[in-house]
């Protein structure tokens, strides 16, 4: 690896952990991308699988930050993670076996459908005393299991931590506010991230030298980025619409030089 890549492996990590610790997804839809188009990772396959690792360790960092804040509902966030560990392995096991160039694309289509839904304006939830016990079960718990599979079957399929997915998912099933829903979807980031980060690396498909540079920048980056989400939190609404304008663009551009494997 060259002296150039190392330093864009480490920027490109810190874009990752700035996203993560800001508003609790979004580097991680872009860390492939980075991994393929900036660092010049050739094979998809490798890039997704060193991506979920860096991805699962860049999260449980930002992760520990939020708990101090007690910005983390860790019930409602394990039930999601846990079935959503399941959906990830199977997808996983489903990205493998399809052709790295489609899957890339359609990794593309993806980031475009995440886009358009983070311009959608979300609520935050009022009830900040939510809390997942035997007496809310009933009502709190077939929607996070629902959930937690779904997007942990996209996450492992395409290598991606999910925390545009999550962050809407937990607001949608518990009525949390937003700031509690971007520090409880980090649990699932992590869990989903190192479920396809194993699934992959058994297959030989993980640069772990990427990967340490990748994690490093990552580290650097949460930190600012929740020293930023702390200072804006509530103006998450421009910050969302401006990175919905990244993730637009990435995706445009990771779809135009695949779109021949799609044909």
């Amino acid at each position: 690896m060259s002296a150039a890549q190392i330093v864009l492996a480490i920027l490109s990590g810190g874009a990752v952990g700035l996203s993560l610790g800001l508003i609790g997804g979004g580097g991680s839809i872009l860390a492939v991308p980075l991994m393929v188009y900036v660092v010049g990772i050739s094979s998809p396959h490798v890039a997704i699988g060193t991506s979920a690792v860096a991805v699962a360790a860049s999260a449980l960092a930002n992760l520990f930050g939020h708990a101090r804040d007690r910005n983390v509902k860790w019930p409602c966030a394990s039930v999601f993670a846990l079935f959503g560990i399941g959906g990830a392995a199977l997808g996983a096991a489903l990205g493998k076996a399809m052709d790295g160039g489609r899957l890339l694309a359609l990794f593309g289509l993806v980031m475009l459908a995440v886009a358009s839904l983070m311009l959608r304006r979300r609520k935050g939830g009022g009830d900040i005393d939510v809390h997942l016990d035997a007496g809310s079960a009933r009502r709190l718990l077939p929607p996070l299991a629902a959930s937690g599979f779904g997007v942990g079957a996209l996450s492992g399929f395409f290598g991606i931590g999910g925390g545009f997915l999550i962050v809407p998912g937990l607001v949608s099933a518990t009525e949390m506010p937003l700031l509690n829903a971007i520090g409880s979807s980090l649990v699932s980031v992590a869990a989903f991230g190192a479920t396809t980060a194993v699934s992959y690396a058994l297959s030989g498909l993980v640069d772990w030298t990427l990967a340490g540079l990748f994690i490093a920048g990552g580290v650097l980056g949460g930190v600012a980025g929740r020293r930023v989400a702390a200072s804006l939190a509530t103006n998450q609404r421009t910050l969302a619409l401006v990175f919905s304008g990244v993730v637009a663009l990435v995706g445009l551009y990771v779809v135009a030089k695949g779109i021949t494997s799609l044909i």
